[in-house]
């Protein structure tokens, strides 16, 4: 990821990223108490910019907090921060976030009804590891670690940082998660595997992030011929997947060759993924310039 933009959002100022401020007692700071979410942003237009809100609306509703923003408060905030940075027309990211809040005390009950604190910042698009489209990635699986709410998107990723970085240890580029023998995610991308020459995804449920991603993987997998299942996909169905491919938000959709040192199908990004990838650039041309 490159450095952000210089400048950031935070609870109704426009002020120099490094120079914003929290209260100590921030209790996105002392308890991870708080939701987040990521938007790409082609050609300066928030791509799906509504299911990307709608997800942190519910992220936060599951804590039991209510967005701070009506919707198109949250689209004032978008443009003043892809103006203000000069990325009218390139290529970033936006990436908000919503905390509890700041009370004069540390206290775990009740949760208390004071300002939230809303932060956001905008970055440039990040181009990823060189060569990625030519030899695809390699990546490492581990068992899943994370808390029991993986639907939420939650700011506390200690579990994410400390499994991404099993990938940083072998020189892979993620780290492919496990949990009962079944794929759940990986580290910071949902994981879909061609089997049988369908595209598979595990099913939406607590164990795993409900992907914005994928839910566009999976429109244009219907415009591109593949087939595509939301099913429970077992580590060795994983492991013998003729292609594992990778899904984000800052990653689209990438192809993983090697699994634990191993090369997935024939070591190179395969056509389901080809498909995959031109028939997601194909969308991005398509709704360039309508109103988001």
């Amino acid at each position: 990821m490159g450095e952000p933009l210089s400048t950031c959002y935070l609870n109704g100022e426009y002020l120099p990223l490094r120079e914003a401020r929290i209260s100590p007692l921030d209790r996105g700071f002392l308890y991870s108490d708080g939701a987040y979410e990521v938007t790409p942003v082609y050609g300066g237009r928030p791509f799906r910019f509504q299911q990307h809100h709608d997800r942190l609306t519910r992220s936060l509703r599951e804590i039991r907090m209510d967005d701070p923003l009506a919707r198109d408060a949250w689209r004032g905030v978008y443009r003043e921060l892809i103006t203000r940075n000069g990325v009218s027309s390139a290529d970033s990211y936006i990436y908000v976030q919503v905390t509890r809040g700041a009370e004069y005390g540390r206290n775990h009950a009740p949760l208390p009804d004071v300002p939230r604190t809303v932060f956001a910042f905008a970055a440039p698009w990040p181009e990823g590891r060189a060569g990625w489209r030519e030899s695809g990635l390699p990546a490492v699986t581990a068992q899943d670690t994370r808390w029991a709410r993986c639907d939420i998107k939650s700011v506390s990723l200690l579990a994410n940082v400390l499994l991404r970085q099993l990938a940083v240890d072998a020189g892979a580029s993620e780290t492919i998660l496990l949990r009962d023998g079944q794929l759940t995610d990986s580290s910071a991308s949902s994981v879909h595997a061609v089997i049988n020459g369908e595209l598979r995804t595990p099913p939406n449920s607590w164990k795993l992030l409900p992907g914005t991603t994928r839910s566009v993987l999976e429109e244009v997998a219907d415009k591109a011929g593949v087939r595509c299942h939301s099913v429970a996909v077992s580590e060795p169905e994983l492991r013998a997947a003729s292609e594992i491919m990778l899904g984000a938000a800052t990653r689209e959709v990438q192809p993983v060759t090697s699994l634990d040192g191993k090369p997935v199908g024939t070591g190179k990004p395969g056509p389901v993924w080809h498909k995959l990838y031109d028939a997601y650039q194909a969308y991005k041309r398509e709704i360039a310039g309508t109103p988001w």
